[in-house]
């Protein structure tokens, strides 16, 4: 189990990130329009510049939806390789079978 603290500062990035998703949007559209002037870009990026760094996607991490772990995650099923044998290894992941040779 990953640390509360961890876990709570990774929901406050996904909190922010979508709060500031489409203002960020919009600034990058300005900013990669060629057709703009110069001076309205460059106030566009220094407008982007002051957006808080964790409103950024790039921040954020994946992270197990049952312990929190931020390793060995399976982004199609949004848990972590431990959490998903412990729930095959119960049966409640239909049609997994632990594997034995």
């Amino acid at each position: 189990m990953a640390k509360k603290s961890m876990i709570a500062r990774e929901a406050k990035r996904q909190k922010l990130v979508e709060q500031y998703a489409a203002r960020r949007a919009a600034l990058k559209e300005i900013i990669n329009d060629q057709d703009r002037p110069m001076e309205e870009r460059f106030r566009a990026s220094l407008k982007l510049a002051k957006l808080p760094r964790n409103s950024s996607a790039t921040r954020l991490h994946n992270r197990c939806q049952l312990t929190g772990r931020p390793h060995a995650y399976y982004r199609k099923l949004k848990i972590s390789r431990i959490a998903l044998r412990d729930l095959g290894s119960h049966g409640q992941i239909p049609g997994l079978v632990k594997s034995s040779w």
